[in-house]
């Protein structure tokens, strides 16, 4: 095994925010944290560069980066900003010792064999068999799905756009919302209802088919009025979302057997945590005709970790440089 450095620097840039962390390669620990607009800096080299200046550390030559778009070959344009790059040129212009850049949600599949106990919360029956196929799924500004499989001790994410397959309906509820989606979008996907934006579809979806008229709400607003109990449409609004949350998480369980557990990522679940055990979750998980039995024995968690896209990268930095 190669010698590991003893601190690297990770990073989780998103379409908005850039993080940057130091990250101990041995505990996983993070520290020296920082947060700046992407639209601060013209590159992610200028932003980079700032942080490793601002935080003394342009001595750690070791750095990976969990980022928001494919990671598909040398080139790398983000889906939401402007920031393309090379990640070799930009390992030879910041003279970088090594630079991997992976999805950012590959990143946070990666983080699933550092999470403690404190960093997930378990809903529902089932037990985590080591050794054995994990899934995530996350609900942000979209949805984002992936695979980790265990392999010789080491951890391979299988990423994949899973969130932009086909959503099923399966009461007059959804077969409502369905149709209503399909004529503004025409596919309709689980990221169209399992995302910020698919709550606030959900919530209007919801009005139509209860004929009541109500003024659109942002996302933020509808976790308020649900989390308050203002609101009896919000509040069945975010039940529907997680009952369909349910039954994503069930399929992906299903796809690949995943006995290491099924988590849910992504910033909407944990704010909406305390509705969750009261919700449709775990029964449609586990709805899954002569397959019930089988998801039944499966865990789920929700990842309240604060960062886990950066421990993602760390974990992943580290499996790389003890291979290399």
């Amino acid at each position: 095994m190669a010698k590991l450095p003893a601190f690297a620097i990770v990073a989780d840039i998103g379409g908005t925010n850039a993080r940057f962390s130091r990250v101990d390669l041995a505990t996983l620990a993070l520290d020296k944290v920082a947060v700046y607009p992407c639209a601060d800096f013209v590159t992610l080299a200028d932003a980079l560069t700032h942080y490793r200046q601002q935080q003394q550390l342009t001595d750690i030559q070791h750095v990976a980066i969990a980022i928001a778009c494919p990671v598909t070959s040398d080139v790398v344009s983000m889906t939401n900003f402007h920031w393309t790059f090379s990640i070799k040129a930009m390992q030879q212009q910041l003279q970088l010792e090594a630079l991997q850049v992976i999805n950012d949600f590959t990143a946070v599949a990666m983080c699933l064999p550092a999470l403690t106990e404190q960093q997930k919360v378990k809903i529902g029956p089932g037990d985590v068999q080591p050794g054995k196929p994990m899934a995530v799924l996350g609900a942000g500004t979209g949805l984002g799905v992936a695979h980790l499989l265990p392999v010789n001790d080491k951890f391979v994410p299988l990423p994949g756009e899973g969130g932009h397959t086909d959503w099923a309906a399966q009461t007059e509820q959804e077969w409502f919302i369905q149709q209503t989606l399909a004529k503004e979008y025409g596919h309709v996907s689980p990221e169209r209802l399992l995302s910020g934006p698919g709550l606030e579809a959900i919530y209007i979806a919801l009005a139509l088919y209860r004929k009541q008229n109500e003024a659109p709400l942002s996302a933020s607003q509808i976790a308020a009025q649900a989390l308050s109990g203002g609101s009896a449409l919000a509040v069945d609004t975010v039940k529907q979302f997680f009952a369909s949350l349910g039954s994503v998480a069930g399929d992906l369980a299903l796809t690949l057997s995943t006995f290491g557990g099924v988590y849910i990522a992504g910033g909407i679940t944990p704010k909406l945590l305390p509705l969750l055990a009261d919700s449709e979750f775990r029964a449609r998980f586990e709805a899954k005709g002569r397959f019930s039995a089988f998801n039944r024995q499966i865990a789920t968690y929700v990842v309240t970790a604060e960062q886990p896209g950066l421990v993602g990268a760390a974990v992943y930095l580290k499996q790389f440089l003890a291979s290399n």
